[in-house]
C-alpha cells in the first residue's frame, strides 16, 4: 500500500470518527433541565376523565397523568415534582416544539404524518384507542351505519374528521360533519342536540358519556370502532437520552405487570430470586446506569404508581365511571397488544 493511499484511509477513519460513527452521540439536554428545576413540564389534554382532568383544588389525575409522573420519578427520585400544562389539539405539538413543556402526555394519535414531520418522537403506546360514535339510545341504532345522512359533531385539529370521511365514503354512506374548534364546543353542542352523534376516540367518548352526559344511561357507544388510534406519549427528537428514558419507563410499567410486581408489594419482590424482576427493580445488573439513572428508578416508580394495569384499574377500568375493559390494553398473554420490551 502506498503512502498517499494510507494517508487517504487514516484520514477517512479520522473524519468517520469526527463524524459520529465511533464518538458517542451528545447528550441531550431536557433531563438536565428537569433535574436543575426539580419538575417535570407534561402537556396533557384538557378536561378528559379517566385520562387527564384536574379536580377543584387543582389536582390533576388519569392515565396519561400517571404516565407523565411515572417518568418524572424515574428521573428526580422521591421528589418529583410534575407541572401539567392543559393543551387543545391544536397547541399541543407547538407546545413541544417551542420547549413550553417536556413531554406530551396526552391523547395523540400516533401517525405516520405526526411521526415523519414535526420533529417529534413517540416513545410507545400506553392505550389502544379507536375511534366511535356516541348516540342517544332513542335513536334505536345499532351500527354506526345507521348513520347514514346523521350530522355529527367532531373536533377540528384531531384525526376524527379524516377518518369519518374515509369510513362513510368507503361503506357507500354519507354524513354532514358538523366541526367544532375544540372537542369540549362539540360534545356541548351534541348535548344540546345540533347533531344526532359526536365521534371522537372510543376513550374520550366513554369520558364524556360518563361526566358530561344528563344520565350515562341514556346514551350507547355504537360498536364499531372505525380506526387504529395509538395513543403515547411524544418527545423532542433532538433529545434521544430523554426519549429512552420515556420508552423504558413505560416498558417497565408493563414488565411489572408481566411479573406480578405492584405497588403493595414492590418491596418485597426486591428479594425475589427471579433474574427479571431483580434486573427490573435494581436489585442486580446496570440498568439504571444504561439510562442514566440510578438502580432504584423503576422501583420508585411502581412505588408511587404502580404497574400499568393498576394505573389503568384505577383511571378507566371496569370499577370507574368510564368501564372500559382491557381488550387492546390486555397484556399479550391475555389476548392483548400490552407487550414489554426485554429489560435486560
Amino acid at each position: 500500500m502506498n503512502h498517499l493511499l494510507r494517508n487517504g484511509l487514516a484520514g477517512a477513519m479520522l473524519m468517520a470518527t469526527c463524524a459520529g460513527f465511533a464518538m458517542p452521540a451528545q447528550a441531550g439536554t431536557t433531563i438536565d433541565g428537569i433535574r436543575q428545576r426539580g419538575e417535570t413540564a407534561c402537556g396533557v389534554s384538557t378536561g378528559i376523565g379517566g385520562f387527564s382532568i384536574a379536580d377543584s383544588s387543582g389536582q390533576w389525575t388519569g392515565l396519561t397523568t400517571d404516565f407523565c409522573r411515572a417518568v418524572s420519578t424515574a428521573i428526580l427520585g422521591d421528589a418529583a415534582k410534575e407541572k401539567f400544562v392543559p393543551l387543545s389539539p391544536q397547541q399541543r405539538f407547538t407546545a413541544l416544539q417551542s420547549g413550553e413543556v417536556d413531554m406530551l402526555t396526552t391523547v395523540a394519535t400516533w401517525t405516520l404524518t405526526r411521526d415523519a414531520s414535526l420533529g417529534l418522537l413517540y416513545a410507545g403506546v400506553y392505550f389502544y384507542d379507536g375511534q366511535g360514535f356516541l348516540v342517544p339510545k332513542s335513536l334505536d341504532l345499532k351500527s354506526a351505519l345507521d348513520l347514514d345522512g346523521a350530522s355529527i359533531c367532531t373536533a377540528t385539529g384531531t384525526t376524527s374528521e379524516l377518518n369519518m370521511a374515509d369510513y362513510f365514503r368507503a361503506n357507500g354512506k354519507t354524513f354532514t360533519p358538523v366541526v367544532f374548534e375544540s372537542q369540549q364546543e362539540a360534545r356541548a353542542a351534541f348535548f344540546s342536540g345540533r347533531c344526532q352523534a359526536f365521534s371522537a376516540d372510543m376513550s374520550y367518548l366513554s369520558s364524556v358519556r360518563a361526566s358530561d352526559a344528563p344520565n350515562p344511561d341514556d346514551w350507547q357507544i355504537l360498536p364499531e370502532m372505525i380506526s387504529k388510534e395509538p395513543l403515547g406519549p411524544v418527545v423532542g427528537r433532538n433529545d434521544l437520552d430523554f426519549f429512552t428514558v420515556a420508552k423504558w419507563t413505560l416498558m417497565a410499567l408493563v414488565e411489572a405487570e408481566e411479573r406480578g410486581v405492584t405497588s403493595a408489594n414492590v418491596d418485597e419482590m426486591k428479594d425475589s430470586k427471579d433474574p427479571g424482576i431483580q434486573r427490573l427493580l435494581g436489585s442486580s445488573g446496570d440498568m439504571g446506569e444504561k439510562l442514566g439513572l440510578d438502580a432504584a428508578w423503576a422501583y420508585r416508580v411502581i412505588k408511587r404508581v404502580g404497574n400499568y394495569g393498576e394505573i389503568f384499574d384505577r383511571n378507566v377500568g371496569p370499577g370507574t365511571p368510564l368501564r372500559m375493559e382491557r381488550n387492546a390494553n390486555a397484556l399479550w398473554t391475555h389476548g392483548g397488544l400490552m407487550y414489554a420490551l426485554p429489560i435486560r
